[in-house]
């Protein structure tokens, strides 16, 4: 059997909501406690979560693209070691017009 592990987890309610969840726990013969994590738990358990390796909200080809991601990883490698200017907006117009 697989062991479950808990943390615990402070959440701020309002008033008006927690006297409406109590009266729903003891209408459910529950204390407020155990029906608010029954209800997170069924919540979170009927959730379908997918992960796209595609970064973008859009799902843009262009992150599928092989050479465009070993670009994109050779900018960030050359960000971190420290091999990047960075340009204003105003820089890269005055720039341009030179």
């Amino acid at each position: 059997m697989e062991q479950v592990v808990i943390k615990r987890k402070n959440i701020d309610l309002p008033v008006e909501i927690l006297q409406k969840l109590s009266l729903m726990a003891v209408a459910n013969g529950k204390s407020l406690k155990a029906y608010i994590e029954n209800i997170l738990i069924n919540k979170a358990n009927n959730i379908s979560i997918e992960v796209s390796e595609n970064p973008s909200p859009s799902n843009d080809e262009w992150f599928k693209n092989s050479a465009n991601l070993e670009e994109l990883e050779r900018g960030i490698g050359m960000v971190k070691e420290g091999k990047t200017k960075y340009y204003s907006v105003k820089q890269l117009k005055d720039l341009l017009e030179e």
